[in-house]
């Protein structure tokens, strides 16, 4: 099937971008206390979740100094199991696009595997990769990217308004790429480089 995804044209694809905030860095250790996922094809907004969620751990204050998430914001929030439905619904048939891609899957396979599931294979687009392999900005954090290209970056470190951060520097990227003569998804992964896959065995945590 991903083979499928990856021949469609840019225009035709559907694209869902994708991010979390979570209880520290390791996915081993820490859990997501945030996630937002919106998918497009085109300029056709076909979905959006975003939603806290409960860690069942405490947040610790070098991470609520990032994201600004307390536990009193997660408390009484459904648990990442109960949001799975919802997410994958969003991910059917479609490209997974995030900055820095593999924090972003490292927390998602975690959470799924938590759950009793296995996050769904995906062809991946990594807006960090792209931007390291085809641009040269004075940083390549994203909310830096986002202000060289005069993109609003409020609320960064929040996952929907990251979520909608990446989709407009994507865009942009595409925009460019495309002009260049990249016309599929495949081509677009071929310009990120070595872009990261969902790996197909998924560690047990």
């Amino acid at each position: 099937m991903n083979d499928n995804i990856e021949k469609l044209r840019i225009e035709d694809a559907i694209f869902t971008f994708i991010d979390v905030e979570t209880t520290g860095l390791s996915s081993r250790r820490a859990r997501v206390c945030e996630v937002a996922a919106v998918s497009f094809r085109g300029a056709e907004r076909l979905g959006e979740l975003s939603e806290l969620v409960d860690p069942g751990c405490p947040i610790p204050p070098e991470c609520t100094q990032v994201h600004g998430i307390t536990d009193a914001m997660v408390k009484g929030r459904p648990a990442f199991g109960a949001i799975t439905p919802r997410l994958l619904d969003l991910l059917e048939g479609s490209v997974l696009v995030a900055h820095n891609a593999e924090f972003d899957l490292g927390f998602l396979c975690m959470e799924f595997s938590k759950a009793g599931l296995k996050f769904p294979e995906r062809p991946v687009l990594d807006t960090l990769s792209l931007a390291r392999k085809n641009w040269k900005f004075q940083s390549n954090r994203l909310g830096n990217i986002a202000a060289e290209l005069r993109i609003p970056n409020d609320n960064w470190h929040r996952a929907l308004a990251d979520v909608e951060m990446t989709r407009k520097i994507f865009e942009r990227f595409a925009a460019e790429l495309s002009a260049a003569g990249a016309m599929t998804v495949a081509d677009l992964i071929l310009k990120s480089g070595a872009a990261p896959r969902v790996p197909q065995k998924q560690d047990t945590f």
